[in-house]
């Protein structure tokens, strides 16, 4: 279906596609991942999506991958490509922070289980500017953010597999904050509805995919219907809004309390 989804967009004229963290598994088992993940190399979603790519000639944004490695504990990787329209990989992001949290009494996670965390903040040239990769709950941690904005990112890419109960809570107000903060765009590809995880279970997301202006304006809000959503943005904006209100720029180092 990713792959469907892509040729759609590039059909409909889209330059640059983005699809959501962990395009190739959503799942809370780490039996099924155990058994369905495959190393970078091996990958059959990250060499169909590159192939797509050049034949469509577009910029890619997978999301995020979940992928085996070396790990002496077995852990999995949680990795961002950004493919350029020759195919080929421009640049890889691992997600930093672990989405280890205790929402309610019957919604647990514990990614860090699973996946070890990446050590190296990303950023990579794209046509459209500087842009700065990140994935789902790193949206948590304005430090990252503004460590990208510091390495020259104008556009932020947050791909996400929001719970249903934060991303109701939180989704919209992080994203648009980080764009506020940042005077960046902020392109958040986002997975949606209900997920087989392993046999008789299933894992809900929240969806809501956005693209959130440099000002904070919502270009774009999904919703919960899975499909192909088309957005233009204007690398301009961000000059304008960082003129207006030059926060980054204006930062102050300070004696800690």
């Amino acid at each position: 279906r990713t792959v469907d989804y892509l040729r759609d967009a590039a059909a409909q004229g889209a330059q640059f596609v983005l699809t959501p963290e962990v395009t190739n598994c959503v799942s809370t088992s780490r039996a099924q991942q155990a058994k369905v993940l495959r190393a970078e190399s091996e990958d059959e979603t990250l060499a169909a999506l590159r192939e797509e790519a050049n034949a469509h000639g577009i910029w890619l944004l997978i999301g995020s991958l979940g992928l085996q490695t070396e790990d002496p504990d077995g852990r999995f990787a949680n990795r961002s490509f950004l493919i350029d329209p020759d195919g080929a990989v421009q640049a890889r992001y691992d997600k930093i922070h672990m989405f280890d949290v205790e929402i309610d009494e019957t919604e647990t996670y514990r990614e860090s289980a699973g996946y070890r965390p990446g050590t190296q903040a990303v950023v990579a040239q794209t046509p459209w500017g500087t842009l700065g990769m990140s994935i789902c709950y790193d949206l948590r941690f304005p430090q990252l953010y503004q460590a990208l904005v510091d390495a020259g990112a104008q556009i932020l890419t947050v791909p996400a597999a929001f719970s249903p109960v934060t991303g109701a809570a939180h989704w919209h107000a992080l994203l648009r904050a980080r764009a506020i903060e940042t005077g960046c765009f902020v392109l958040a590809p986002a997975q949606t509805g209900t997920h087989q995880s392993a046999a008789n279970k299933t894992r809900d997301t929240y969806g809501h995919s956005l693209v959130v202006a440099p000002w904070g304006e919502v270009v774009l809000d999904a919703g919960e219907a899975p499909g192909v959503y088309m957005f233009e943005i204007d690398p301009k904006e961000v000059e304008t809004a960082r003129r207006r209100v030059p926060s980054m720029a204006n930062r102050r180092s300070f004696a800690q309390p």
